[in-house]
């Protein structure tokens, strides 16, 4: 999966939503509510910007560092009654580790730690959405337009399960 970005950064009363893409032929998309925290975390790094002073992810990031543990990678790994699940793969001295986390964090972590972000095929069944007419053939940037037009009409309630 690829990050196409995260909307709603800074908008009162509109739930900030991160975008990942499949990078495959098929590229369903996978958008997520996330908090507006979470949101600011990914966007800052999105935007190549730095905190003045170190946000929890940063935290955590070198609290890994220090310990000598990689993030191999970042899998959403569920949806269950409209909430998402993840895990981090943590290499460590003592074998590999998983860590439940909400994606939004595990997003923010990934980001700063350059690990690939996954999703379980379930999850991609269940919520993924396809922008592209594969019969039309439509340029990736009329894709995109069709997400932000997505954006301006999608509620929390059309992903229920």
């Amino acid at each position: 999966m690829e990050l196409v970005g995260v909307r709603g950064v800074g908008f009162q009363g509109f739930s900030p939503i991160v975008l990942l893409r499949e990078n495959n032929e098929r590229g369903l998309l996978l958008p997520i509510y996330i908090g507006r925290n979470e949101a600011n975390s990914i966007d800052i790094v999105l935007r190549d910007e730095q905190s003045p002073r170190p946000m929890t992810h940063d935290l955590f990031q070198t609290a890994l560092k220090e310990m000598e543990v990689t993030l191999s990678r970042v899998v959403v790994t569920a949806l269950k009654d409209k909430t998402f699940f993840a895990e981090l793969h943590l290499l460590t001295s003592a074998g590999e580790k998983r860590i439940s986390s909400r994606p939004s964090d595990a997003i923010a972590l990934a980001m700063r730690m350059q690990s690939p972000i996954f999703a379980e095929e379930a999850v991609l069944d269940q919520a993924g959405e396809k922008l592209q007419d594969e019969e039309k053939g439509e340029p990736e940037e009329n894709v995109l337009a069709d997400f932000r037009d997505f954006l301006e009409e999608v509620s929390p309630d059309d992903f229920s399960a």
